[in-house]
């Protein structure tokens, strides 16, 4: 293993251990992440020889903090594909479109990748039972992460959670609370009731390792593309794991030398729903840190996250990238799954429909040009929210 410490995102110098089960900063509260000895990682594994292994995530195993691979909590996870969109591009004035199609993982959507990771490590440092808030695709995977660990789960999720992602948790064996009101509201259920009940909490950021899991879109999407990488990324954004991720996994790339020191990064775009678009309204305010939103509301329930931990990070990736963030109406969110279904046989989570109507409001503000290799996340699959496709 090459993982040495964790790290506070705000405090560099302080510096814990990471062979013991991990929250937040003891000091400011912020998220953790992971430092590697990247020179001794490097040589241990080339880029050549990551390429010439199977696509899956724990293929990059030298690189994520699990100190025995063999003990991985694996479904699979990784190796998505990534699609090129010519009729969808051709349709917005977008002439290089790709996605990143991680509706293929375990369970239907991105969040098997951050699972995979967090529930192998919580495991392997000692937890018992595990626990999180969730909107929707995180609780149905850490259901089926726990069930392959063997270890209990206890899900708090919102009182109008997807159907689909309630009935996903539930055969999987977890014990699901539902809460009235957000995700924010379940989090704090969790909260008051995870240390007498001998829960730990894999809330988004609240423990490192989701995050290096999510790192692995990163590794993979340079991969994907010949170790070059896109001028552009559009990331649906609710917590943001997969996009601090993936700033986390550019940044070790340019370190190990798996990328040019001179690549330019990705501009990356940060896309919400209107209705609940603290990222967007703190970008455009110029403001470091996030506000909640008095009434959250988007059918597009993975970016119904009003208070976001990672606010500041997610905000400095954003300005440092030279990038954006944009709002869409559910109305147009919801016309940009139909949109991709239809021309590219791609269903879509909504959350991912909003950033075909994202493209719309980039090309109008002239904010993407003709040429730039664009890429997009598609979060997760849109047979999850079947109700919202009805009318």
């Amino acid at each position: 293993m090459f993982a040495t410490h964790l790290e506070s995102s705000e405090e560099v110098d302080l510096h814990l251990p990471i062979d013991q089960l991990a929250t937040t900063c003891p000091s400011s509260g912020r998220p953790l992440l992971v430092r590697y000895d990247l020179e001794a990682a490097g040589k241990a594994l080339s880029r050549e020889e990551y390429a010439s292994r199977p696509r899956k995530l724990w293929s990059l195993a030298e690189l994520l903090p699990l100190a025995d691979p063999a003990h991985a909590v694996d479904l699979g996870e990784g190796g998505t594909p990534l699609l090129s969109l010519p009729r969808l591009g051709a349709s917005l004035g977008v002439d290089s479109l790709w996605v990143k199609d991680e509706s293929q993982n375990p369970g239907g959507s991105f969040k098997a990748r951050g699972m995979a990771v967090a529930v192998s490590m919580a495991r392997a440092l000692g937890a018992r039972a595990l626990a999180v808030p969730s909107a929707g695709n995180a609780g149905g995977a850490l259901a089926a992460y726990g069930a392959r660990a063997g270890l209990p789960v206890q899900l708090a999720m919102p009182r109008d959670v997807p159907t689909a992602n309630l009935l996903e948790a539930r055969i999987h064996g977890a014990q699901v609370e539902l809460v009235d009101g957000t995700i924010a509201d379940c989090g704090r259920w969790i909260a008051e009731r995870a240390s007498t009940e001998g829960w730990f909490d894999l809330s988004t950021l609240k423990e490192p390792y989701r995050v290096e899991g999510k790192k692995t879109l990163g590794y993979e999407l340079a991969l994907d593309m010949g170790w070059t990488l896109p001028d552009v990324i559009l990331y649906p954004t609710g917590g943001g794991t997969g996009l601090i991720g993936m700033w986390k996994a550019f940044e070790e790339m340019r370190e190990l030398g798996w990328i040019a020191a001179d690549e330019r990064l990705p501009r990356m775009v940060a896309v919400q729903a209107s209705g609940c678009a603290p990222i967007v309204q703190a970008f455009e305010a110029g403001a470091e840190e996030a506000e909640p939103p008095t009434e959250p509301a988007t059918v597009a329930s993975g970016l119904r996250v009003p208070t976001p931990l990672g606010d500041r990070w997610m905000l400095r990736i954003l300005r440092e990238s030279g990038g954006t963030a944009v709002a869409v109406s559910d109305c147009e969110l919801l016309e940009g799954t139909r949109r991709a279904a239809a021309l590219e046989g791609l269903f879509f989570a909504p959350e991912a429909g909003a950033l075909v109507a994202a493209l719309t409001v980039l090309r109008e503000r002239g904010e993407l040009a003709q040429g730039e290799r664009t890429v997009l996340f598609n979060t997760g699959t849109g047979l999850k929210y079947s109700e919202c496709f009805h009318s």
